[in-house]
């Protein structure tokens, strides 16, 4: 199953199921993550509201304010052995909040502060139940499903200290989405792509995770309690522009698309902020 969060035409939110080429709005939910704190997707298995077309159906951040997202540094093999370190005993964790996403078309905006902005194509694990200490099946059950987001980054200010968090949730930065599948639903061996003007820049299956989407909810889990519309981002592959050598960065004009089997494309353009509008990801 597939799910989304369609906006409306009044500026209202709603959640959907996406059916073939139709969304089918889930009435009374006001996105995927309301669904899923408020009810069980056998409330979107057997929803009949309103249809639209899912061709350009302008789509919110799949979970638009999760409670948490919690983000996963060096999580691929590739990724860690191009930034030149070795492989972590533990998860590296780090915080994003809800401001910095965008919806899968929405521009990327470039704030004036930092030129060197970098890709970062994730996998994103949305949490279906409440639970802490997870371990095992409780853990894997805890999974809703999965989605895509570009962690993008800004380099310079992440480097500014030890601590990553200042480069990592800039403003209406990250999209996230387009849907949320169910687990049944990503096929053996998908790959992350990340594509800069078409050009592909990571490609790595998701089997080179060092911790997979059990292992982490049973880490995070112990550390603190994750609730229902949780995201974890499980961490970016080889292929970013800051390890490349000459370092290339996202530029405005650029268009950045990530993909991964069995979930679809985020395609954003990236923009320069306004100064006068601040960051809103309708302007561009």
């Amino acid at each position: 199953m597939r799910l989304t969060t369609l906006r409306l035409a009044d500026g209202s939110t709603a959640a959907a199921r996406v059916d073939g080429e139709e969304l089918v709005v889930i009435d009374g939910f006001s996105d995927v993550g309301d669904l899923l704190q408020r009810a069980s997707l056998d409330a979107a298995r057997s929803a009949s509201g309103p249809r639209h077309a899912f061709e350009g159906a302008d789509l919110a951040p799949v979970v638009p304010r999760p409670g948490k997202i919690v983000c996963v540094g060096l999580n691929y093999r590739t990724h860690i052995l191009e930034m030149g370190r070795e492989l972590p005993a533990h998860p590296t964790l780090f915080a994003k909040y809800p401001e910095a996403l965008v919806g899968p078309t929405d521009p990327v905006v470039l704030p004036p502060e930092s030129d060197e902005v970098d890709w970062e194509g994730e996998l994103a694990v949305i949490v279906g139940s409440r639970v802490r200490r997870a371990r095992g099946d409780a853990a894997r059950e805890a999974i809703a499903g999965y989605s895509l987001l570009n962690d993008v980054t800004m380099r310079d200010y992440q480097y500014r200290t030890p601590q990553w968090l200042q480069g990592k949730t800039w403003e209406a930065s990250t999209p996230f989405g387009p849907v949320v599948v169910t687990p049944d639903e990503i096929p053996e061996g998908a790959q992350l792509t990340t594509s800069v003007d078409g050009e592909v820049v990571q490609r790595t299956p998701l089997d080179d995770l060092v911790f997979d989407a059990t292992a982490l909810i049973e880490y995070i889990s112990t550390i603190v309690t994750l609730q229902p519309g949780d995201v974890i981002a499980t961490g970016t592959p080889g292929g970013v522009g800051h390890a490349r050598s000459p370092r290339r960065y996202l530029h405005p004009g650029q268009m950045l698309t990530t993909t991964v089997d069995g979930i679809g494309a985020l395609v954003n353009s990236v923009v320069a902020e306004s100064p006068a509008t601040g960051p809103d990801p309708r302007d561009g």
